[in-house]
């Protein structure tokens, strides 16, 4: 893959932050610790988006007949078919 340069400004404390998470042996460079972040947040991101997309669906779905316990034993029947 390919990487591209970036020139970044940041505050003393901030410099200070990623420096100790170097030195505390979770980072190796600063590079690290930025790429660490970003794909933290593009995985968040992705669960946001995924929540918002069920949202939508279940608010575009309309009211439904069931009962709260209908609903409940459906859920807990998927659970149990993907975890078993």
């Amino acid at each position: 893959m390919a990487t591209i340069r970036k020139t970044i400004t940041l505050t003393e404390q901030q410099d200070q932050w990623i420096k100790a998470q170097i030195e505390g042996g979770d980072f190796t460079n600063d590079s690290e610790y930025i790429r660490d972040l970003v794909r933290r947040d593009q995985e968040q991101n992705a669960k946001f988006r995924a929540l918002k997309t069920a949202i939508q669906e279940g608010l575009d779905s309309g009211i439904s007949h069931k009962t709260v316990g209908d609903v409940w034993k459906e859920a807990e029947a998927r659970h149990q078919a993907k975890h078993g």
